[in-house]
């Protein structure tokens, strides 16, 4: 998964393979934003009066001022949130619980996450809760794609529930950690709920939504943590996966840069 195996601290945690495509969602965010800034006016521009021979001026008397009426305040109107339906890694068949003990006092730490691509098979977040043995409190941590305002922070929200404040901890060169504390009934709204919805702000400070499918979190969670070997498998996989999608987004490219122009017109 995205985050660091290596270490069992979610202070500590990096990721370790989501960070390889986050970039690819942050172009949508960036796209969004310069369509808001950009947008060209499609009034045409009025036709100039023809010009008229100069007349005299004429003195003419003085009226008095005629106030001018106040016009009625137009109401902005806001637009909804950019909705993103995300869905599971294809090479991640299920949530995955991952366990290890802290080397400072011991203590032991598991997480259970997931990745998240778009429709288009585009990385776009990764999700961990982290558990502590003896913590009454959780931490969840969100790795989003670059492009966002990072001084709002974020929200969170299990289907229709109360969305929860949380903060952006740190940025790297593709992606953006934001965490947060949920207590256990925070908690079992993952393991009841069908999605969490997790909202942002873009360049132009629109909000943006992914909604984030939760099915099959409840059952890793509160499972045994994955095989040592199994996840080591799981993570070769997913290189190999990146890999294949590298080498054909290459050969795409290579075959679109060779391609013949289209024929130059004829000279007169």
């Amino acid at each position: 998964m995205s985050f660091n195996t290596n270490t069992a601290r979610p202070d500590k945690a990096v990721p370790a393979r989501m960070l390889v495509g986050a970039l690819a969602a942050a172009s949508m965010l960036a796209t969004s934003s310069l369509a808001l800034a950009q947008q060209p006016s499609t009034q045409p521009a009025a036709p100039r009066p023809a010009q008229q021979p100069a007349r005299p001026a004429q003195a003419q008397p003085a009226q008095p001022a005629q106030p001018t009426p106040a016009q009625p305040a137009q109401p902005q109107q806001q637009a909804g949130p950019t909705i993103v339906q995300v869905k599971p890694e294809p090479s991640q068949t299920e949530w995955t619980k991952v366990c290890g003990k802290d080397p400072g006092n011991q203590r032991e730490i598991c997480y259970t996450t997931r990745d998240f691509v778009s429709d288009q098979g585009q990385p776009v977040m990764a999700v961990a809760i982290y558990d502590v043995k003896g913590d009454p409190n959780r931490i969840v941590r969100f790795l989003l794609p670059i492009g966002l305002l990072l001084q709002p922070g974020m929200r969170f929200g299990v289907d229709q529930a109360q969305p929860i404040a949380g903060r952006f901890q740190i940025c790297f060169p593709n992606g953006c950690f934001a965490e947060a504390t949920v207590n256990d009934a925070q908690l079992n709204s993952f393991k009841r709920g069908t999605t969490v919805n997790v909202s942002v702000q873009n360049q132009a400070a629109r909000e943006v939504t992914f909604q984030v499918p939760l099915a099959g979190f409840a059952k890793a969670f509160d499972g045994a943590p994955i095989d040592p070997a199994e996840l080591q498998r799981q993570q070769e996989n997913l290189q190999q996966e990146i890999q294949k999608r590298e080498e054909e987004l290459r050969r795409r490219l290579q075959g679109e840069a060779s391609a013949p122009g289209a024929p130059a017109a004829p000279r007169p």
